[in-house]
């Protein structure tokens, strides 16, 4: 008896300390505390029944919060599950169980906890707006649906859309160079996302107004604490370091095996959890795979919303790590949140490599060149070839250096659209040149004077546009091209469902028709369109 009594009293001492350090959200002492607290429980026995498995209970359950909050979600997991050995209709254990199910993306595992949750306690409103959620992010896991029409409509509020994990119709291959990409196994419409991850880590910060030298210093600071953070999770999570590991540190990749695409599916989730830990990380390696893998939010290819002109964003997004380069890319990434969204830029087809531009592809291929040599790489791209090899090469460097000279703009494109006839250019390599010399059409197109002395020489803006993108893909400054022709009044219909499409190809399947129009500040046609 004078056990028992001393238990408790030693319980309830842990008790009162625990709410400390709850209110200073102190999560590794509150860990420590839970745990001695468990180890006392345990080493009591089972002689004091009820009572000992109820405070069990709540301490494996209030531990397997701790460790949500500080991201080490397999061993929240495992508190909740033994947490409900003991009680298995505790509320609190299966409402943390079912949120720790959804951050590992298992959206159907956390909605039968939460159908659990609803069966024993039918009046928590908690656990049925939470069930919704879940199922909204399943339906959202398996179809790729995305609609962020509120948000953006609401002005890119602060609290971000749900979005679910999501892998769509590609796989990872070995290239004809030897490196790994991501390939579409079927033909994909422009707009159509094909993958929806979340970030591993993401870092962000806002670069001071007139940031100079401490522009520098923001931007390391902001990756040392990235990479803290990174090495953090992968000591905590087995699956999160065994994908890393799927990542090319920078050696020859011809060497490194191609993983299946199945390990980057929720479904994976519990078989990677399964695999046995490292004992360490090996950090020289995760260091090496960061430096090779880790994107910028404020690189080309990339729409970032509802962020600040001067905000810097840098994160680890694993399977878009395969994405290669090339001057004609096919797909672009948006980021929303702590989300990426793969999108294709232009129609695809099954079998075709899934590319984005790591640099700005609207310039002349001796800039290109220049840009592709600081990525350490020779861009062959199937738009390099072409306009390395093309008997008009001299002609196009003439009319890219006349441009970058102060040359007329209106003087270059005419001349391009002229030679591209005499050439008997066709089709997709149309939208080659035109993009390597994009600058001079944006400022035709953004000047009536200049318009008025182009006559009909040159195609309307909205041609040129759709040439481009099935060229290069969607882009937003090829896009306001077109919007600012139909600002001033000069386009129809059919124009207007030229610069829908666009749209789609530039930000993605993500929003409803009219959300686009909103977008694009156009008043909505009376016609159905």
């Amino acid at each position: 008896m004078k056990q028992a009594v001393s238990l408790e009293e030693q319980v309830q001492h842990l008790r009162s300390k625990a709410t400390e350090l709850l209110l200073r959200e102190d999560w590794a002492e509150y860990i420590n505390l839970y745990s001695h607290l468990i180890s006392l429980c345990l080493a009591a026995g089972d002689g004091a029944g009820a009572a000992l498995h109820k405070t069990l209970c709540l301490a494996h359950s209030n531990r397997a919060e701790a460790r949500f909050r500080t991201r080490d979600l397999a061993g929240a997991l495992r508190d909740c599950d033994r947490a409900l050995e003991f009680d298995p209709a505790h509320l609190k254990s299966l409402l943390r169980k079912a949120r720790v199910l959804l951050d590992l993306d298992r959206y159907a595992s956390a909605g039968d906890c939460l159908k659990l949750a609803i069966a024993s306690h039918p009046g928590d409103d908690a656990s049925r707006e939470l069930l919704v959620r879940c199922r909204n992010l399943e339906a959202q896991s398996r179809r790729g649906r995305i609609d962020v029409s509120n948000w953006i409509l609401g002005g890119f509020g602060d609290k971000c859309p749900d979005l679910a994990e999501y892998v769509g119709p590609v796989e990872i291959r070995r290239c004809s160079n030897g490196e790994r990409g991501l390939f579409a196994t079927k033909n994909v419409e422009a707009g159509t996302p094909l993958v929806v991850t979340r970030a591993v880590v993401a870092g962000r910060g806002i670069l001071p107004e007139s940031a100079g030298g401490h522009g520098d210093s923001a931007r390391m600071l902001l990756w040392k604490d990235f990479v803290e953070k990174v090495l953090d999770v992968a000591e905590k999570c087995s699956r999160t370091l065994n994908l890393i590991y799927q990542l090319s540190p920078g050696t020859d990749q011809g060497d490194l095996e191609v993983p299946d695409i199945a390990l980057f599916k929720p479904d994976a989730v519990e078989q990677l959890l399964a695999l046995p830990p490292a004992s360490r990380p090996d950090v020289d390696r995760i260091l090496k795979v960061l430096d090779v893998n880790c994107l910028s939010e404020e690189a080309f290819s990339t729409k970032i919303d509802g962020k600040q002109s001067n905000y810097i964003g840098i994160g680890l997004w694993l399977l878009p790590s395969f994405l290669n380069h090339s001057c004609s890319p096919s797909a672009r990434r948006q980021h929303i949140g702590d989300h990426a969204i793969v999108h294709a830029a232009r129609d695809l087809r099954a079998g075709e490599e899934v590319t984005i531009a790591y640099f700005d592809v609207l310039s002349p291929i001796d800039d290109r060149r220049t840009s592709s040599r600081r990525w350490a790489f020779e861009c062959r791209c199937e738009r390099c070839d072409f306009e390395d090899s093309a008997l008009f090469g001299p002609k196009m460097r003439e009319m890219e250096a006349a441009m970058k000279g102060g040359a007329s703009m209106e003087e270059t494109v005419m001349r391009l659209e002229e030679g591209m006839r005499r050439w008997e250019v066709k089709g997709k390599q149309k939208g080659f040149l035109r993009a390597s010399i994009w600058p001079a059409y944006a400022s035709v197109y953004g000047s009536e004077r200049l318009m008025r002395r182009c006559g009909r020489k040159i195609p309307v803006a909205a041609v040129v546009a759709e040439s481009v993108a099935e060229a290069v893909g969607g882009d937003e400054r090829v896009l306001k091209a077109v919007l600012g022709r139909m600002k001033k009044g000069c386009g129809d219909v059919a124009e207007m469902e030229k610069a829908m499409r666009l749209g789609r190809a530039t930000y993605g399947k993500i929003m409803k028709r009219t959300t686009m129009k909103a977008l694009f500040q156009l008043p909505l046609l009376n016609n159905g369109v």
